[in-house]
């Protein structure tokens, strides 16, 4: 996140990071001077910085997370996104055309299908997500780009009018075995709404529900793209391919990012 100028009274910056260093903040200085430039007033502040110190992710203290180079806004439960899925939007990049039919399901805030379209110069859009929280949050996102959100389990509320039109399929599902989840850090674990990490025994199960309908949706040469951890990348190619799309997967190295691309 871009750190604004300083344009609080040293003191009360002196104050902050103080705070925020004992509370066990690591860039303690950078994010005081992110919560000075949000707040209003000394209250907003002081109730700013009283949050972060107990443990909430700094996102949902300003309310926006930077992402793909833009603010994004995330509210209070909602997953946030992670810098390494900037790599999974530069690859449905370089499959997508110009006003493209989008699709992005598990969809969260919206970052993902918004950081798209902009890229794109424009797409048609349609997001969706299963948890409330999620939908209120990216329609006030999805909104800038104009594309659509919908609330419902994976692809159950998407227009039966998509079938074999969907030229990008992003689906940033869950994937963190359920019994790894209570070893998340705090911040996801506690603040994040369990649905958005938890997938399965195995961590794949909600994949193997995507990929099993994928095809149904994807245009001819269209493209199904999801993010993985390096451990899952080869069942995941596996669920992929006997699903009836051509899987290839994709790593960036200075993120860690891990992304699997199934073709139809």
């Amino acid at each position: 996140m871009p750190v604004p100028p300083l344009s609080a009274p040293s003191p009360v910056l002196s104050a902050v990071v103080a705070t925020l260093r004992a509370a066990g903040c690591v860039f303690a200085e950078d994010e005081a001077r992110l919560l000075l430039g949000a707040a209003g007033t000394p209250g907003e502040l002081d109730a700013m910085v009283r949050r972060r110190a107990a443990g909430h992710p700094l996102e949902h203290v300003l309310g926006w997370a930077e992402f793909h180079g833009a603010r994004v806004a995330v509210d209070d439960g909602v997953f946030v996104p992670r810098r390494r899925t900037e790599f999974l939007v530069d690859q449905a990049r370089a499959r997508a055309r110009p006003r493209a039919v989008v699709v992005d399901l598990c969809c969260g805030s919206g970052a993902l299908g918004t950081a798209l379209v902009t890229a794109l110069g424009g797409a048609e859009l349609y997001a969706a997500d299963i948890d409330p929280a999620a939908v209120r949050c990216a329609r006030r996102n999805v909104a800038a780009v104009g594309g659509t959100v919908l609330q419902g389990d994976l692809y159950e509320p998407l227009p039966a009018a998509l079938r074999g039109r969907v030229e990008v399929l992003l689906a940033n599902v869950p994937y963190v075995p359920t019994e790894e989840v209570g070893l998340l850090p705090a911040e996801a674990r506690v603040h994040e709404a369990r649905v958005a990490l938890d997938g399965g025994a195995d961590g794949l199960d909600v994949l193997r529900r995507v990929t099993a309908e994928a095809a149904a949706w994807l245009a001819p040469g269209g493209s199904l793209l999801f993010e993985t951890s390096e451990r899952q990348a080869d069942p995941a190619t596996r669920i992929v391919a006997s699903d009836g799309l051509t899987p290839s997967v994709l790593t960036c190295d200075e993120l860690y990012a891990t992304v699997v691309v199934g073709t139809r």
